[in-house]
C-alpha cells in the first residue's frame, strides 16, 4: 500500500508523528508532504525538528515542490491523510484550489476516488468553514476531527495519540490494534 500523507500548519502535529511510527511498523509506503508551517508548528509543539517526520517516510516532499512524482495522476496512491489538516487546507481542497502540492494530491484523490481523509483539527468552526467541509464529504472525502475518544481510559497523552492514529488507519482500510476499541 502507498499513502500520500499531508500535513498542515494546524496545531496536532504529534498526531502526525504517531500515525507515521505505525504506518511504519506496518511497513505502508509513505510519501510525506510538510507545509512550511508544519515545520515550524512541529518545532514549536515538539521541541524537536522536522526531521522527526520526514525520517519516517519512505519519500519526503516540501509543500511547494509541484513537479513532485505525487503531483501526477499517473502516480498509483492507495490513499491520502491530511494530519493535521487546517481550515485553509480544506478551504482549498473544497474549491480545488490546487496551488500546493498538499492540495494537488488531494484533488487527485477526490478525482479517482480514492480515499482522502482530512484530520482537522481547528475549533470551534465557523459557517463558511462547515460548508466547505461538507464539500469535502460530498465529493467523497472523509472529514476527521482530531477528536479523541475516552471510553479506553487513556491515561496518558500516548493513548490519545494512538486513538486518532487507530482511526485514522481503520478509515484507509489498515487492520490495527492500536487503540482500545469499544466494549459492552
Amino acid at each position: 500500500m502507498k499513502l500520500i500523507i499531508g500535513v498542515s500548519g494546524a496545531s496536532g502535529t504529534n498526531y502526525t508523528l504517531n500515525l507515521l511510527q505505525g504506518l511504519r511498523k506496518q511497513k505502508i509506503e509513505t510519501h510525506v508532504i510538510v507545509s512550511e508551517w508544519a515545520e515550524k508548528v512541529f518545532e514549536k509543539e515538539n521541541d524537536k525538528k522536522i526531521s522527526e517526520i520526514t525520517k519516517l517516510a519512505t519519500k519526503s516532499y516540501f509543500n511547494k515542490e509541484m513537479d513532485a512524482l505525487i503531483a501526477s495522476s499517473s502516480f498509483l496512491a492507495d490513499g491520502m491523510i491530511i494530519i493535521p489538516a487546517s481550515v485553509k487546507t480544506c478551504s482549498e481542497i473544497a474549491t480545488a484550489h490546487t496551488g500546493t502540492l498538499i492540495t494537488r494530491c488531494a484533488d487527485i484523490m477526490l478525482r479517482y476516488k480514492k480515499p482522502l481523509v482530512v484530520c482537522l483539527r481547528e475549533t470551534p468552526l465557523s459557517g463558511p468553514c462547515l460548508e466547505q467541509l461538507a464539500v469535502i464529504a460530498k465529493y467523497g472525502g472523509t472529514v476527521f476531527p482530531l477528536a479523541p475518544g475516552f471510553y479506553g481510559k487513556p491515561s496518558k497523552i500516548s493513548d490519545l495519540e494512538d486513538f486518532i492514529s487507530g482511526k485514522v488507519m481503520d478509515l484507509i482500510g489498515l487492520d490495527n490494534n492500536v487503540y482500545t476499541r469499544w466494549k459492552q
